[in-house]
């Protein structure tokens, strides 16, 4: 995401890089090591059953493990990170998870043949940052919980939402990939990559501003408003969009970047046509849009202060994703208006035995697996394996499904129970 309403921080540039021998022999090293779990047939194999799934041409279940916990992952000093330059850090942080997660929680993860070097590239954000009283049970983990204060109460607070402004710091994506060329150029290709997969969310930002059971409430007292504040918001998506265009900073994500709330884009049905090479276009790339606060809200009030809102994104994309862990059980017929939808969130909180047969073979499952089971005191694995046959069982072999473990706020600094899962996981569905 390119903009937070919580962060104040300026983005980080660097026109020069410079970096001690001791820190390019770290990173080099880690170079290698991705390079030799690269190289590895696997990964095309798995790319191959990603791809079919998406295509609704499944051969098996998917398995992928995602918003890990780092903080509690730490073992014998393999995330700990060894270069001082911030720049270095970032890259070393990355190397080290991707090397990490290869070796103890695989599943279905595809690793690149290749190191991406990200355009340094900012977007500001919508205006308002988010006034919030925040409460901890670890200082080291990023979920929190919080009290927004309110700052959209009418219509006319609707202002405060301005429009993003884009902008490419060129001289900074060219001096990382000069150094990334510098330090990996003999061991493995380095890419320079745009924006790929946008995670387009309006009412994870507006209940920011205007409180949640404000907002609830609102959805009866103030419709007209909702529904200002809600293509507001849009607007500012879109706004925000054709400057990646106009500025040809957009990548293709039909490969192992992570869609929606989900697993990987493989497909091939993207990029499709028309399609330059030169200037990747929203068309050519998957798109996805969620009201995961709209969990307990009818069918008739999603559609009509979110969905609805959400087609004139949805519609500017080749293949879209919908959902995060709002249940939509209830809701099918509404995501069945939506033509160029490919896959569905199933998060935990759905009956399987309602939204698997109604998906059917139309739309792909991403089943989100409850992470609570790594959250008690005890480690309870013919739960987990529970969990997951009970989704295989309730789709009834026609359904196309990927198991996307993720939201994990804690596994009690176990990480090697995410370990057992990924394994237990594996072997489910390859059986």
């Amino acid at each position: 995401m390119l903009h937070d309403p919580g962060s104040y921080s300026e983005p980080k540039i660097y026109t020069s890089i410079s970096l001690t021998e001791r820190e390019k022999t770290v990173l080099r090293r880690l170079g290698e090591r991705i390079a030799a779990i690269a190289a590895l047939g696997v990964h095309a194999q798995k790319a191959e059953l990603w791809r079919s799934l998406n295509d609704l041409e499944s051969k098996r279940p998917m398995v992928w493990i995602n918003e890990i916990p780092w903080h509690e992952m730490n073992v014998n000093d393999e995330l700990t990170v060894q270069c001082e330059h911030p720049w270095a850090r970032d890259l070393e942080t990355t190397l080290r998870r991707t090397i990490y997660q290869w070796n103890h929680m695989p599943a279905d993860m595809v690793v690149s043949d290749h190191i991406a070097c990200p355009l340094v590239i900012h977007s500001t954000d919508f205006g308002i940052h988010e006034d919030v009283d925040v409460v901890k049970t670890d200082e080291d983990n990023e979920i929190v919980s919080r009290h927004f204060h309110i700052q959209i109460a009418s219509i006319e607070d609707i202002e405060k939402i301005k429009m993003p402004k884009v902008i490419h710091h060129e001289e900074a994506t060219k001096a990382s990939f000069a150094m990334m060329q510098e330090l990996f150029s003999d061991i493995i290709g380095v890419r320079k990559e745009g924006q790929t997969h946008i995670w387009f969310t309006p009412w994870d930002y507006l209940i920011r501003w205007t409180g949640v059971e404000e907002a609830f409430i609102a959805l009866f007292d103030d419709p007209d408003m909702v529904n200002a504040a809600v293509e507001r918001m849009v607007d500012a998506w879109m706004v925000e969009l054709d400057q990646f265009v106009e500025q040809n900073l957009l990548s293709l994500d039909n490969n192992n970047t992570r869609i929606g709330s989900g697993g990987y884009g493989y497909t091939s049905q993207l990029p499709g046509v028309p399609f330059d090479p030169n200037q990747v276009k929203p068309h050519n790339m998957w798109g996805c849009s969620n009201a995961q606060i709209f969990s307990e809200v009818s069918p008739d009030m999603h559609w009509e202060f979110a969905m609805r809102h959400d087609a004139r994104w949805m519609q500017r994309w080749g293949l879209t994703y919908y959902g995060c862990c709002e249940p939509l059980q209830n809701k099918i017929h509404l995501l069945k208006r939506i033509p160029n939808l490919r896959k569905v969130s199933v998060s935990p909180w759905n009956d399987y035995g309602k939204i698997l047969p109604e998906l059917g073979g139309d739309y792909v499952a991403s089943i989100k697996p409850n992470p609570a089971i790594f959250a008690e005191s005890g480690w309870n694995p013919d739960q987990a394996r529970r969990l997951l046959r009970s989704a295989l069982e309730a789709g009834g072999g026609k359904s196309h499904i990927e198991f996307i473990m993720k939201d994990i706020s804690t596994v009690r600094y176990r990480p090697q129970l995410l370990w057992e899962w990924s394994e237990m996981a594996m072997q489910l569905v390859e059986s």
